[in-house]
């Protein structure tokens, strides 16, 4: 009986080394930023901040930085509008890109390729912050919820993924759907949104995150509603302030203590979105291939 097994060449040995040993290095790179904040939230600031080489894991357990967040009611007002922003608009988002898309894949849609140029236009060119805050202010959604959500609905790289992904779609189901009476309405509920579940979770998941993250829209947007902040702003507020005061209670708050209640603040607000990508991950690189190339 012949062996049909591949020898590996010493070349491709060496490609296969220098490749895992490269990638390796970039995880590495990546990851531990996130460990070292991770570390320091859960150790005790004096001791981190005399630490001098790398931290591997947390140094004298101490949650004063987590009991001092938990008890700043900003976190907690960020926490609820960043929820009701990521739902909301994740699922307008969802749902208005894969209703352009499906509009703009049919064959027989009128002005389809103009429009379709027109969408993609502005993926390259946009009018920029300044127009953009004056169409906000002159549509009367300063300081509304809506500033947030509104802005950038439909993203034309998600809409290209979304609208490849349709017309990879065989017509046939379209065409026995048709025969047993179905309009559009039903094609797209009933057929092209079922058999198009992986796309949508990596459309949720890139919308989501997006949404979660997102602090520039209610800066600009919300300057005197300060109870709108999503959480991300609130984060950014408690890094870049030096004395984070708003944390202090009263009591005197070192230095140490200011680094370490910004470590566990970014580990909040990171953390719950984090728990979201084993879930996702399944179908995120099926998802991409699927609306990525006509088959």
């Amino acid at each position: 009986m012949k062996n049909n097994t591949i020898k590996t060449s010493k070349e491709d040995l060496i490609f296969d080394i220098v490749s895992y040993a490269v990638i390796a290095i970039l995880v590495l790179a990546c990851f531990y930023p996130m460990w070292y904040v991770f570390c320091a939230s859960l150790s005790d600031p004096t001791v981190v901040a005399g630490c001098k080489g790398v931290l591997f894991w947390p140094q004298k357990l101490n949650l004063d930085a987590y009991r001092r967040v938990f008890s700043n009611p900003d976190i907690w007002t960020g926490l609820k509008n960043t929820v009701l922003y990521t739902v909301v608009g994740t699922a307008l988002n969802v749902l208005l890109t894969a209703m352009l898309a499906y509009a703009l894949s049919r064959k027989n849609v009128m002005l389809k390729k103009p429009l379709t140029l027109l969408i993609s236009f502005t993926m390259f060119f946009n009018g920029g912050m300044i127009p953009t805050y004056l169409v906000i202010r002159d549509l009367g959604l300063l300081d509304h919820r809506f500033a947030v959500i509104l802005p950038g609905l439909v993203s034309v790289f998600n809409f290209i993924i979304m609208r490849t992904h349709f017309e990879s779609i065989p017509d046939a189901l379209e065409e026995s759907a048709k025969i047993d009476g179905a309009n559009q309405w039903t094609i797209f509920w009933k057929i092209y949104m079922p058999v198009s579940a992986t796309s949508l979770a990596v459309m949720t998941l890139f919308y989501g995150v997006s949404h979660w993250n997102g602090w520039m829209n209610a800066m600009l947007y919300l300057p005197n509603s300060r109870e709108l902040f999503p959480l991300a702003l609130i984060t950014r507020e408690i890094v870049l302030s030096s004395a984070t005061s708003a944390m202090n209670d009263g009591a005197a708050l070192t230095q140490e203590m200011a680094d370490a209640i910004k470590y566990a603040t970014i580990i909040v607000s990171t953390l719950p979105i984090l728990c979201l990508y084993p879930f996702l991950q399944q179908y995120f690189t099926k998802g991409v291939m699927v609306g990525s190339v006509k088959g």
